[in-house]
């Protein structure tokens, strides 16, 4: 199948697949294909809080493209095909496992508040927690004993998907340390990709500031979805920061009007 030039449909003619809080999945060109559409919307607390954010699905795009496109050239299996245009990308279609995995290397948000350490406290080792992903129950924590019971993952499937955190942790944190940016801690989804009678675990979802926490190494600044969260402001100014560290979008680029404008 030629991935490089697919047929393109506009999105009002696509047949919508399923649509969460930040993107919506629609049919792909070719089999075995989706488009996945990164949305404005900027949520918290499972959606109890939400607004629209004018310009965050065309950083977020372009910031995951960025990531997934790397980690594809190191050998890390994802779902990401190539970018379409400013705020839809072409993936492969997988089957999601319901997990949300969380990987942490520095105390903060619930782990600070459940464990009661101080936010910013460098953890011993990378710390990697699972929850189940049901919003209508608050994406509850769950162990390796409740998932391998209710079948939502094989003991197999964990260690692969442990694997996989752990590489991509490694990468992001070297990659985010070079642009004066401290990896905190972030979320990954994972699915099940079929190609054949062969299946293998691959990264899904998106890696952006929506996704990782992100502090700026000598301020503690945050770069990242707390901004929203906590009611900080500046949320697209943070989002550009990590753009423009990332070389994707020009140092003299303003983030107003109708979005920023990246870096082809």
């Amino acid at each position: 199948m030629d991935f490089l030039k697919p047929r393109y449909t506009p999105m009002s003619r696509r047949r919508k697949i399923y649509e969460g809080k930040a993107k919506i999945l629609y049919e792909g060109p070719e089999p075995a294909t989706l488009i996945q559409h990164f949305k404005d919307d900027a949520t918290a607390f499972n959606a109890k809080k939400h607004e629209i954010v004018d310009g965050k699905g065309v950083l977020n795009n372009r910031i995951s493209e960025y990531v997934f496109q790397r980690l594809n050239e190191i050998g890390v299996p994802t779902h990401f095909i190539r970018r379409l245009n400013m705020r839809e990308q072409l993936i492969r279609e997988v089957e999601i496992i319901p997990l949300e995995v969380v990987v942490r290397n520095v105390a903060a948000g619930s782990m600070a508040t459940r464990l009661g350490i101080e936010e910013g406290t460098q953890l011993p080792r990378s710390i990697i927690e699972f929850y189940y992903k049901n919003d209508q129950l608050g994406d509850p924590m769950v162990s390796e004993e409740h998932i391998t019971a209710f079948g939502w993952a094989t003991t197999h499937e964990i260690d692969d998907i442990i694997a996989l955190a752990t590489r991509v942790n490694d990468f992001l944190s070297g990659l985010f340390l070079g642009i004066g940016i401290r990896l905190v801690d972030f979320k990954i989804e994972c699915g099940r990709l079929w190609e054949n009678d062969m299946m293998r675990i691959v990264l899904a979802d998106e890696i952006s500031p929506d996704t990782c926490r992100l502090w700026d190494i000598k301020t503690n600044e945050k770069l990242d979805k707390d901004r929203f969260r906590r009611d900080l402001g500046g949320l697209i100014e943070a989002y550009t920061d990590v753009a423009r560290r990332l070389g994707i979008m020009a140092e003299n680029e303003p983030p107003q009007g109708r979005g920023p404008v990246l870096v082809q």
